[in-house]
């Protein structure tokens, strides 16, 4: 069977990392949540005191550091690794969120980041989820999907990801970082959050999570479907 890329791309906190990990069991396919990578980054520039303007020190971090995922075989997620030390439960620390999109938003690690996730998914099989995978990192991937849903939901579905975490969070802090990010992401100069030309709008204000899978599973049949009588 044709070995697919999908892109799943759209706002923070409406589903996306969820949906991919699922649709990549189902078809047995490699997941990559390219969200965890800036994290990643973020945390690292973060911990060694190097600001988003001290480019040079930006480009050398970049050189030396070592982001990967790795299988957790007790939970089955994939989990982000930063110099062989498993970081996956600080990415997701609100002082990362509120920095993420000020990094995201530098050149040079887009750069490296798109460059990597290219590689990973040089073979296809893979479902990817981020904010530019169907329009940068692969404007060739088969099946697109660009998230959204209602804010107020988003943030009480992010606040309740940090409860499961023990970070407690004012509902209406969340907010304000989730505009932030969205403002930030929609507007910077390099590879901006948009919807591909291409891409399936997906609302999930008020579908399920299984619901959410299947439609992203009637997409992959529909391309296979194409694929076939190319």
């Amino acid at each position: 069977m044709k070995q697919l890329v999908i892109a799943i791309d759209g706002y923070s906190s409406c589903g996306k990392s969820t949906t991919a990990k699922a649709v990549a069991h189902l078809l047995h396919y490699a997941y990559v949540d390219t969200g965890a990578m800036y994290r990643g980054v973020t945390l690292y520039l973060l911990e060694h005191g190097i600001a988003c303007d001290d480019l040079p020190a930006v480009e050398q971090a970049l050189k030396t550091l070592s982001v990967s995922f790795r299988r957790n075989r007790q939970t089955g997620r994939n989990e982000l690794f930063l110099d062989g030390v498993n970081r996956e439960d600080d990415i997701r620390q609100m002082r990362i969120s509120n920095s993420v999109s000020e990094v995201s938003v530098i050149p040079q690690v887009r750069h490296a980041l798109v460059a990597q996730q290219q590689r990973m998914g040089r073979k296809r099989g893979v479902v990817m989820d981020g904010r530019d995978i169907g329009t940068t990192v692969f404007p060739d991937a088969e099946v697109k999907i660009f998230m959204t849903a209602d804010m107020e939901l988003r943030a009480r579905r992010r606040q309740m990801e940090l409860a499961d975490k023990g970070e407690h969070v004012p509902l209406a802090e969340i907010i304000e970082n989730l505009r932030k990010r969205d403002h930030i992401d929609s507007n910077r100069a390099e590879s901006p959050l948009r919807r591909a030309a291409d891409a399936v709008l997906l609302d999930t204000t008020h579908i399920t999570i299984s619901e959410q899978v299947d439609f992203v599973l009637d997409q992959v049949s529909a391309a296979l479907f194409a694929a076939g009588r190319a």
